[in-house]
């Protein structure tokens, strides 16, 4: 019983604060431009709005299932991404998982959005999907390094398990392994689709990227699963390097704590060309996790 609640409860309870987040930072963005900005419960009123508006367009049996496989993506990710320590609440099913299971379902949405696109043949969606499995070969890079590095030093797949050794021993592996989170962090921020690395849907040069030709449900869903999956990366992070969490106020300050790092990086710096993206992703977390991995040869697993 308990486990069909949490596999209820987990997404409903990730759409609802991530919601609240996104609505945070278009408040946030809104007055760094001097400008008011809609309410902070704009989201949820935009999502309503697009579930009660009917489909017009319709480009074969892919398209529809486009948006069904990238929240399938999403909800399964969560599902493995425990909310608390210690806790038999909303810990999904991640018992039966490990890294490199999560690691996979994570780009299951990807995926699941080209095959959708592709078959719209839309010139905009296309190029935007180009545009972002380009950049995921870049982001791949930072993620694979420092999640391979961290299961190294810590001597299992297991992401409960990591979770439990950073509580026994009071230190964050943000604190123990600093080099190793620093490289996580370029991923991080490309993952969460903010500057420098948001170039899928660069509303200047794609127009709005692979959702130009969706519209009402469709969007809809598009719009709950990338904010299902922008809290469940949230709280991959916080699990990983910042001792997870042992209550909701602890788990609201750790993941919001992350957010803003995001939101405040995506305002400052200006957007790279799909090729820079790539550049620097490839160069700068490939050539840290060269030099963590002789750190951790020479130092006994200490980066």
């Amino acid at each position: 019983m308990i486990l069909i609640l949490n596999v209820l409860l987990a997404p409903i309870v990730a759409f609802i604060i991530a919601g609240f987040y996104y609505g945070f930072y278009r408040r946030f963005t809104a007055r760094i431009h001097r400008r008011w900005g809609p309410p902070i419960y704009q989201n949820f009123a935009d999502n309503i709005k697009l579930y009660s508006k009917v489909e017009a367009a319709s480009h074969g049996l892919m398209f529809h299932l486009g948006p069904v496989i990238m929240a399938a993506g999403s909800v399964t990710s969560l599902l493995f991404i425990p909310f608390f320590n210690n806790s038999v609440w909303f810990s999904g099913v991640s018992e039966y998982g490990n890294l490199i299971l999560i690691t996979y379902l994570m780009v299951v949405g990807p995926l699941g959005n080209a095959l959708s696109v592709g078959a719209g043949g839309n010139p905009f969606g296309v190029m935007g999907v180009v545009r972002g499995l380009t950049r995921l070969i870049g982001l791949e890079i930072g993620m694979y390094i420092a999640i391979g590095l961290l299961m190294a030093v810590s001597g299992t797949t297991s992401l409960t398990k990591i979770i439990s050794f950073q509580v026994e021993s009071g230190t964050w592996n943000m604190v123990e392994h600093p080099l190793i989170f620093i490289i996580s962090l370029f991923s991080f921020v490309g993952f969460m689709g903010a500057s420098p690395f948001d170039v899928v849907g660069a509303p200047t040069e794609v127009y709005s990227g692979p959702v130009a030709e969706f519209g009402s449900k469709y969007l809809g869903i598009l719009m709950s699963q990338r904010l299902m999956f922008s809290f469940a990366k949230l709280l991959l992070w916080v699990n990983l390097f910042l001792g997870g969490a042992s209550n909701i106020l602890e788990l609201l300050g750790k993941t919001f704590a992350l957010f803003l790092f995001e939101i405040s990086i995506g305002s400052v710096f200006p957007r790279f060309k799909v090729e820079q993206a790539v550049d620097f992703l490839w160069k700068i977390p490939a050539l840290l996790g060269l030099l963590a991995g002789v750190l951790m040869f020479f130092n006994g697993g200490v980066v």
